[in-house]
């Protein structure tokens, strides 16, 4: 019997590997926080508890392991395993990472596959001190670094490439900390926003075209480092700037320092962080989430807009468009599709049909909403097709008299080698088939796609000073050169 152990078999979607979270707090924690929990504040919760915080705000960027590293200046202690925050963590470990120094990890799975051995952050002791490393993204040139090393004699526990960065730094910390990191982050290609901690501080850094995003905010009593500004909201904390794309930050006892690590590139910020990844109360370089969505789903109704009674979304990615696209056109807008969230990771689906028929048990319809209308359904991506075909079987069997299906992002036809864990080239449907024929398979009335140029108008509309955009999920063009196969994608 096989057992779905993540949501991949539900939801077919694409996943972002993973969220970093860094902290560094001035105030130690008192005493009495590992006796008991008190009111909410820093100078009470050491900052394991304000990580173990900030990854549930960051949960839906991975489900599969979660971990923190702490330290308390001079000792460094690590608690990681497979699953979700809830998971893994417990009161009586959490006061048991005991320190003012965090750093903590969410992680779906791209590179490597979902051993625990893989789970994050990735802790090694050297001579000079002990180094823990977070890592969302993904190293194109991982196997030659891997090799390299291990011809020099290292060996590794794991095939994450978070170790093969982690074992770089390593290697050249007698340079000093700024010398390792620079060495480190120069020979690494490929996308990275990595949080590191030594005994003494925490650093970030992001990799020179800021493919994954990273920030930097205060919280009561120091500063933190986060995949997503809503990570800064859960602490009560406050958004402080986005870390810019080749910028390393280092954060310790005297404040925050930062300088680049190398030449000036061309930004290209995954745009699917818009259109899905991201938490719509997140706000990324500049872009409200949320409003960018909201302008997706207006220039789909200009560009594809079709007579209808009423625009529902799909949950949760899809209601910020479709609330776009009803505003735009002034059909009504309604929760037209109910989400279980209660589907748990250990959920038994013994065949790919029952894993397909799953949408089922995940998604119903509100059947006095659709029931004989023309309903317009607006979601954020289509990527095998088997979640739209159920969704238009689910909406005609609650009476739906029309289906029009409009997609916030372009058809996706190329998989991503920076830290999106896509399907291979001929399992995605829009590389076999043109628009007319997915309308078919899917069994809708109708089916569009917004633009290349619509999609990345409406983020650049959020702020006019946004610069450019990975787009190589839909077009084939990638930020920079990849090899002709990376961890068993193909080109």
């Amino acid at each position: 019997m096989n057992f779905c152990e993540d949501m991949d078999c539900l939801d077919d979607k694409l996943h972002d590997e993973c969220g970093v979270i860094g902290i560094f707090l001035n105030k130690k924690p008192d005493a009495d926080a590992k006796k008991e929990y008190k009111a909410y504040s820093a100078k009470n919760f050491n900052a394991a508890t304000l990580a173990y915080y900030a990854l549930y705000a960051l949960q839906h960027r991975g489900q599969e392991s979660a971990g923190i590293a702490i330290s308390d200046g001079k000792e460094m202690r690590l608690h990681k395993d497979k699953g979700t925050a809830a998971e893994v963590f417990n009161q009586e470990n959490l006061l048991s990472l005991s320190g003012h120094i965090a750093c903590a990890h969410v992680r779906y799975a791209t590179a490597g596959n979902k051993a625990p051995e893989n789970a994050q952050p990735m802790m090694q002791g050297t001579k000079l001190g002990n180094i823990a490393v977070a890592h969302n993204g993904q190293l194109i040139n991982y196997e030659q670094l891997r090799e390299m090393l291990e011809e020099s004699g290292c060996t590794f526990q794991c095939n994450s490439d978070t170790e093969v960065i982690l074992k770089l730094i390593a290697r050249s910390y007698k340079k000093g900390l700024e010398r390792a990191l620079i060495d480190t982050i120069q020979m690494i290609k490929g996308s990275f926003s990595l949080v590191i901690m030594t005994d003494q501080c925490i650093i970030g850094a992001r990799d020179p075209n800021g493919i994954r995003p990273l920030c930097l905010g205060e919280v009561d009593g120091g500063w933190m480092l986060a995949s997503e500004s809503c990570a800064f909201d859960a602490l009560n904390g406050t958004f402080t700037r986005d870390i810019n794309p080749g910028e390393i930050v280092i954060i310790n006892e005297e404040g925050v320092t930062s300088f680049d690590f190398g030449e000036k590139t061309a930004k290209r910020t995954c745009v699917f962080e818009y259109v899905y990844f991201a938490r719509p109360d997140s706000i990324m370089d500049g872009i409200p989430v949320n409003v960018a969505r909201e302008r997706m789903g207006a220039c789909l109704a200009k560009e594809s807009g079709v007579p209808a009674d009423v625009v529902i979304g799909v949950p949760d990615s899809g209601l910020s468009a479709a609330q776009g696209y009803a505003k735009a056109t002034g059909i009504p807008y309604a929760s037209g599709l109910i989400k279980n969230r209660y589907i748990g990771r250990t959920f038994i689906a013994p065949t790919q049909r029952e894993r397909e028929n799953m949408v089922f048990l995940k998604l119903n319809a509100v059947r006095s909403v659709v029931d004989g209308k023309r309903v317009v359904v607006i979601d954020d991506s289509i990527v095998r097709g088997t979640t739209s075909r159920r969704l238009v079987q689910i909406l005609r069997r609650a009476g739906a008299k029309e289906v029009h299906f409009r997609i916030a992002s372009p058809p996706v036809k190329f998989p991503c080698y920076f830290g999106i864990d896509t399907p291979s080239r001929n399992e995605l449907i829009s590389n076999k088939h043109n628009v007319q024929e997915i309308c078919k398979e899917i069994g809708a009335d109708t089916l569009a796609f917004i633009s290349a140029k619509g999609m990345l108008e409406a983020c650049r509309e959020c702020n006019p000073d946004s610069f450019g955009f990975c787009e190589g999920c839909f077009t084939g063009v990638y930020p920079m050169s990849v090899p002709g196969e990376i961890h068993g994608k193909k080109l």
